[in-house]
């Protein structure tokens, strides 16, 4: 069934689309012909009005299309060869079907095409080392898919902005990554080793590799990529984070999770130095000693929230935390702290005496 506000009752089978002017055809557009050439389809673009079936070999015969959008729709089956003729197209969007089998390894053909994304859909196997000959690609979003192995070698995609593979079944370290790189989406895989690597990636805003098994150290040069806002590194097995004494004034960092990992150590005192940072959670580590008393004095200016539960910690709170006056998120429980439960972030139960020994330093 095609819903009556779809595009495709705008469509007129028995006419020429590009020889058709005005509200019929929506989403396509064609061509401006010159001199006796004659005017062909440059976009086809679909809404997300729950198309189903395949995608036809005949889609090949578009050779003049830039853009080829079918997101949010039904389609299912193998991504046909035929569009390896394509190699005019600069937009390719296919996320949200049920598109099933390969990336293709003839997709090095199409080499005009800036922007990638099939995510969403069903596709597996490894993601072809060929995809780095696309010079011109600045988006590659293949999340929510059934991709495995490594991630191939695409440092030679200079221009790459946003890389999303999120959920997915890789594997491996990180590979050298572009430099331009502003959006990096890793979670939900099985990568391992350190990312110590990101610390060169100076154009980086946003970087999500959440559940993972990457070990060793946050590294301070992460912390202090001078773009970065949103760092998400949990449920991982990192066992240290590092802070500069000198990075935080100046940074743009606005988000830090690091929640269930394996961080030990004391809490960084130098985190009050993010004058932008609003959002902490580094719940569930084994970090120990006292809050820092200069956390106090962040809470609200501009800590908003602030998630330090199942940790170690020990000794008395800073007494900011008592009458706070702005609204703060978090939690202070299931540690060894001197925690008043009238206090709002010590509500819930602290350790027992038998779990803090030996956990807990001055």
């Amino acid at each position: 069934m095609i819903p009556p506000s779809s595009y495709l009752t705008t469509w007129d089978f028995s006419v020429d689309p590009c020889d058709n002017i005005g509200p019929k055809f929506l989403g396509i557009l064609c061509s401006s012909p010159s001199n006796n050439s004659k005017s062909r389809i440059t976009t086809l673009e679909l809404d997300g009005a729950g198309y189903d079936g395949f995608l036809p070999p005949r889609i090949g015969t578009l050779t003049e299309l830039t853009s080829l959008d079918l997101s949010r729709n039904r389609f299912r089956g193998p991504l046909p060869d035929a569009l390896k003729n394509l190699n005019k197209l600069t937009r390719l969007c296919l996320s949200g079907n049920f598109f099933t089998g390969g990336i293709w390894t003839w997709i090095y053909r199409l080499k005009k095409v800036e922007r990638i994304d099939l995510s969403e859909n069903c596709l597996s196997g490894r993601i072809p080392a060929r995809i780095s000959k696309l010079r011109r690609l600045t988006q590659l979003s293949l999340s929510k898919n059934e991709f495995s192995e490594r991630i191939p070698n695409i440092y030679a995609l200079q221009k790459l902005q946003i890389l999303d593979l999120d959920s997915n079944m890789l594997i491996g370290s990180l590979p050298k990554l572009p430099p331009r790189l502003r959006t990096l989406r890793l979670s939900h895989n099985k990568l391992t080793g350190h990312i110590t690597s990101l610390v060169n990636l100076d154009h980086l805003i946003s970087v999500d590799v959440s559940d993972n098994w990457f070990t060793g150290p946050i590294n301070r040069g992460i912390l202090a990529l001078p773009r970065l806002s949103h760092l998400n590194v949990s449920f991982n097995q990192f066992t240290k984070m590092e802070v500069n004494n000198y990075f935080g004034s100046g940074s743009r960092l606005r988000t830090l999770d690091a929640q269930r990992n394996h961080l030990r150590g004391h809490l960084p005192v130098k985190l009050v130095n993010f004058e932008r940072l609003e959002v902490i959670n580094l719940a569930h580590n084994q970090f120990t000693g006292q809050i820092p008393m200069a956390y106090g004095q962040r809470l609200g200016r501009p800590w908003r929230t602030l998630f330090l539960d199942y940790n170690f910690l020990s000794g008395r709170i800073p007494p900011e935390f008592g009458p706070v006056t702005v609204r703060i998120r978090g939690s202070l429980a299931n540690n060894c702290l001197s925690c008043p439960l009238r206090i709002p972030l010590c509500r819930g139960q602290q350790r027992h005496a038998s779990a803090c020994h030996g956990m807990t330093d001055g």
